[in-house]
């Protein structure tokens, strides 16, 4: 059976951050990197190579698979921000009716800039994001 494609890297996130274009893109990871920071209480560590992740966890699911995966985190792509606080257990459309301007994937949302969002409200749902995540699978430091 293969295990995850995304793994953990060595690669520094502060200088992967630095090179992050455009300028406000940049910003926004930054920025991203602070409250993912303080909320996780997790240092951020790179998972391949484009996602910073806070904190993991080890699934091991009843058809056997299992593997880590980042607990929470970001990738600043091209397009927009890409959000990983949605581990898909629980509906957290009460708090995600309060963000501001977002797109959700199946364990994603997806921000255009920080700007358009309330971030009082994304450290809510980042907190959120764990909580309910550490219900399932321990989190741990990376």
């Amino acid at each position: 059976m293969a295990g995850n494609k995304t793994k953990v890297t060595e690669v520094s996130v502060t200088e992967f951050l630095s090179q992050v274009e455009p300028e406000r893109r940049r910003e926004d990871a930054q920025m991203l990197d602070g409250i993912f920071r303080e909320v996780s209480g997790f240092a951020p560590r790179m998972w391949g190579p484009s996602m910073i992740g806070y904190g993991r966890y080890h699934y091991k699911y009843k058809s056997g698979r299992e593997g880590d995966s980042l607990a929470t985190g970001f990738a600043p792509r091209k397009a927009n921000l890409v959000v990983y606080i949605l581990p898909g257990y629980t509906d957290f459309s009460a708090i995600l009716s309060r963000l501001g301007k977002h797109k959700i994937g199946k364990s994603c949302l997806y921000i255009n800039k920080l700007d358009d969002i309330d971030i009082g409200v994304l450290k809510e749902l980042v907190a959120a994001g764990i909580e309910d995540l550490n219900m399932h699978w321990p989190v741990e430091p990376t």
